[in-house]
């Protein structure tokens, strides 16, 4: 049986940051909502003694003809040797026969891809109509691939930045003026950019609070997406109770690994308490924002079914434009 591999270059040749891709992610939440997906844990390798660690996300969805099975790393001393500090692959698989079908060598293209659409789907529901100051904490892939995204569904004329590597902040304010048009600039601490912002989004791989609970004001939305694994924290736990809506992506996941822990973990908030998940939102389930007056917080930590839509609709079109190659026979 045929295997198509498709290399990196094609990939971004073929999906992108577009209005399909956007609905395919947030189908994805449906899909959730629907319960028709079987989604194991993430399955966490630590690499801890040469600074790295590998991720494993995947997800079946009833009805669909392929799923998807991602292997994602993350090793932080590469850009020392030159090299992305992050790499993956994501593997096709046909859902009737178990056979791979391909090889999707995106090197985490696709991950940064459906993850910072994964923002715009929930600032589509949750944020202010109106938005005329966006703050992002953090200067790497994902402060890019979220404010790219966000441009689908929100307008917005200025942007605030808190880094804390000046060069990293330079770069990022040049490419971002220049690729949105708009003012761009440096914050110089995060309490100031998290007061002037009416749609915030925090983007690092902290495990100290960077945000305060006093410093969110009515009318905000917040979208923390840097909290994926244990001990990850860019929120104040308290700031969870400010918010007049609170979504998680996945409940579950959120109460080990996103910012929910922290509130769990401090008593804040009960084990059994309920949350609204994005696809109940996305679905009509549940009401997003109602008011413009309201905090909203989204926790995001990422699911093996966004993979599993993104890996479906890059071979898809991977497929229709004949890129990629065949092995095996």
């Amino acid at each position: 049986m045929s295997v198509r591999v498709v290399a990196e270059q094609d990939l971004r040749a073929c999906v992108g940051i577009d209005d399909a891709a956007l609905d395919a992610v947030e189908q994805a939440f449906g899909w959730l909502a629907a319960e028709l997906v079987e989604m194991p844990p993430i399955m966490h390798i630590s690499v801890a003694d040469r600074g790295g660690d590998v991720d494993i996300k995947s997800a079946y969805v009833r009805g669909l003809s392929d799923f998807a099975v991602k292997i994602a790393s993350g090793f932080f001393d590469n850009p020392k040797r030159g090299l992305p500090s992050s790499s993956g692959m994501m593997v096709v698989m046909s859902a009737e026969t178990g056979f791979c079908k391909a090889v999707l060598l995106d090197n985490g293209y696709l991950t940064d891809l459906r993850t910072g659409l994964a923002g715009a789907v929930a600032a589509r529901y949750l944020a202010p109509k109106r938005v005329g100051t966006v703050g992002v904490i953090g200067t790497g892939a994902q402060a890019r691939y979220q404010i790219r995204s966000l441009v689908l569904v929100r307008e917005f004329g200025r942007l605030l930045v808190f880094g804390r590597d000046r060069d990293r902040r330079a770069a990022y304010v040049e490419e971002m003026r220049n690729e949105l048009g708009i003012e761009v600039s440096v914050c110089g601490d995060p309490e100031t950019l998290v007061r002037s912002a009416d749609l915030l989004v925090t983007t690092t791989p902290s495990t100290q609070p960077l945000v305060r609970a006093d410093w969110l004001r009515p009318g905000q939305h917040v979208t923390a997406m840097g909290s994926d694994l244990p001990g990850k924290q860019e929120l104040e736990a308290a700031a969870l109770l400010r918010a007049d809506l609170l979504v998680c992506d996945r409940r579950a996941q959120c109460a080990t690994m996103g910012e929910l822990q922290h509130a769990i973990g401090a008593g804040l908030m009960e084990e059994s308490a309920e949350i609204v998940e994005l696809g109940a939102v996305t679905s009509g389930a549940c009401a997003g924002r109602t008011s413009e007056d309201q905090i909203t917080i989204c926790d995001l930590t990422g699911t093996g079914v966004q993979d599993t839509a993104i890996a479906s609709l890059a071979l898809e079109r991977a497929i229709e434009r004949g890129l990629g190659t065949e092995t095996g026979g």
